[in-house]
């Protein structure tokens, strides 16, 4: 049938705590699965948790600010790999439960941390997109990725894929995917605000896809109750956390939005409210709106506008023989 359920979750991650996010994250996985979702998403950076002291905390970007530099480094400790216990453990949860796990999470990778997606199926894909551009003081802690993952994913009813957060606002990468023709895209936030929203929505007309748009609901209280729970001896890491102002209780609303390929907001998530958002699509209309709009194909020029897209890994230090 090509009918899909999706459940987004807006839960926030035990923050900073990779260990007890993980284990949060099965248990809402499970829960999304008896409720009959085929499809279970998180939102950006869900593992180990969106670094919002960048943008809540003075002296997150001062140069040998020893705050700084032990928060970063208890942040480091809690990022999983691509290839680790973490993920793998998704993986099984994915074959066992026969649901997709699209996962947004803080990636270790060498010595260096990217702001990446994963989607864990129940045939064994492990399919990885890492944001080729963080955004504005995300670049204190996060690598720029090239284009080796811009590639498509496969899915049952069709090609899907995933950009994060201010990549929708990349016109050349919205080109570059809606060139392999997504039928379901997945929209990672840290939450969906009303520009997140509008982003989200013109990706969904401009693609003629549906659009998951999954953001956290995330107070000051979760961000000091996460590190604390982690139980370790680091003073001058809270002590950056402890900077967001007490007035600034609700750090990210939530407001995940599924969108149909008209534009119109299938469900949609009210702000602060942090259940699990819930919606069916159906596929089948996908054809309709592309008889008017399709930007890769009938709607291009291609005798007028050429893109290229590299697709090659681009590591930074090559050893040749």
């Amino acid at each position: 049938m090509p009918t899909m359920s999706i459940s987004i979750i807006q839960r926030p991650p035990v923050f900073l705590n990779l260990t007890a996010s993980l284990d949060r994250a099965e248990l809402l996985i499970r829960e999304a699965s008896r409720n009959g979702a085929d499809v279970v998403v998180f939102p950006e950076a869900w593992l180990p948790g969106y670094p919002v002291w960048l943008d809540e905390a003075p002296g997150s970007a001062l140069w040998g600010h020893a705050p700084a530099e032990a928060l970063f480094r208890v942040l480091f400790d809690n990022c999983p790999q691509l290839e680790g216990p973490e993920i793998a453990r998704l993986a099984e949860i994915a074959a066992e439960l026969s649901v997709e796990i699209v996962m947004g999470f803080q990636e270790r990778l060498g010595s260096s941390i990217y702001n990446s997606v994963v989607r864990l199926t129940p045939a064994g894909w492990r399919d990885i997109h890492r944001k080729i551009m963080p955004t504005h003081n995300e670049r204190l802690i996060w690598a720029t990725a090239d284009g080796s993952t811009l590639r498509p994913w496969p899915g049952i009813h069709g090609p899907v894929g995933a950009l994060i957060c201010w990549e929708h606002w990349m016109p050349l990468a919205r080109a570059t995917k809606h060139q392999q023709g997504e039928v379901l895209h997945y929209a990672l936030w840290p939450a969906v605000t009303e520009l997140h929203l509008l982003a989200s929505r013109h990706y969904a007309f401009e693609g003629q896809c549906f659009v998951a748009a999954a953001g956290t609901v995330l107070t000051r209280s979760d961000v000091l109750e996460g590190f604390d729970s982690l139980k370790i001896d680091e003073s001058a890491a809270r002590l950056m956390l402890e900077a967001i102002p007490n007035d600034r209780l609700l750090l990210k609303a939530g407001g995940s939005a599924i969108i149909a390929p008209d534009a119109t907001i299938i469900a949609s998530a009210k702000e602060g409210d942090a259940a699990t958002l819930s919606a069916s699509i159906d596929t089948a209309m996908l054809a309709e709106g592309r008889l008017y709009l399709d930007t890769a194909g009938h709607y291009s020029r291609p005798d007028i506008f050429e893109l290229q897209v590299d697709t090659r890994e681009r590591p930074g230090v090559k050893i040749l023989p």
